[in-house]
């Protein structure tokens, strides 16, 4: 039996004189904004209405590699991967690129939280195969 190709969802970045720094490039800071769009944007693209109405996820670990800086002007796209899940944690990979060129690199830590008790919740197989398919 082959496996399925894990799913990328591609999430178009629009950069704003807001995001750019006195150093004239997109503020570090930024790029947490845009994970939270990216990753927030692919599970409302992926899962049902009945799992949106009963899940939230809130981020609880990112670890940054900048590669190159990105300004004004440029064109960026967010490459968002699950990479993995464990009880109520789900892990993904984020790589902004421009054009071909990998500028950013963010692994992150997410947590399933139920949308009425705000505590943690198990991630369920078929949840976990929207975006880890076997």
């Amino acid at each position: 039996m082959t496996q399925a190709p894990i799913p990328t969802y591609h999430h178009l970045i629009s950069i704003s004189p807001g995001d750019i720094d006195h150093m004239g490039h997109v503020n570090n800071a930024v790029y947490l904004q845009w994970v939270q769009e990216a990753v927030v944007s692919y599970w409302e693209h992926g899962s049902t209405l009945e799992a949106r109405e009963q899940m939230l996820w809130v981020a609880l670990k990112h670890e940054i590699s900048y590669r190159m800086p990105v300004f004004l002007n440029d064109h960026v796209e967010a490459q968002v991967t699950a990479t993995g899940t464990h009880g109520s944690r789900a892990s993904f990979t984020t790589l902004f690129k421009r054009g071909d060129d990998l500028a950013t690199e963010v692994r992150s830590s997410w947590c399933c939280v139920d949308v009425t008790t705000r505590r943690p919740r198990r991630i369920s197989p078929d949840i976990a195969n929207i975006f880890l398919p076997q």
